[in-house]
């Protein structure tokens, strides 16, 4: 509710810009569903993970790739959700 206040009351444009990093979510989704159909195993996933998460800090210090930093933390976090679900098929 607060948002639709803000964006009434500065500019309607804001709306856009704060729907324009979805994204960020959006595409490394895709290309972790394009990992899960290589069969990887947990080990890989692990190291998917773990580069994702090293990837985050290094693109925030980078001056030009600061603003494309969700894509390899988006990485990490689509990847651990595929990761518990392995899990989960491993315990069924």
């Amino acid at each position: 509710m607060i948002l639709v206040i803000i964006i009434d009351i500065r500019d309607k444009n804001m709306l856009q810009r704060v729907l324009g990093s979805g994204w960020g979510i959006v595409l490394p989704g895709i290309i972790v569903v394009v990992l899960a159909l290589a069969d990887l195993s947990i080990d890989a996933w692990r190291m998917v993970i773990l580069l994702g998460l090293l990837l985050t800090p290094a693109m925030l210090y980078h001056k030009q790739l600061r603003h494309f930093v969700l894509l390899p933390s988006g990485v990490a976090l689509v990847g651990g959700m595929i990761m518990m679900l392995l899990n989960l098929k491993m315990m069924m």
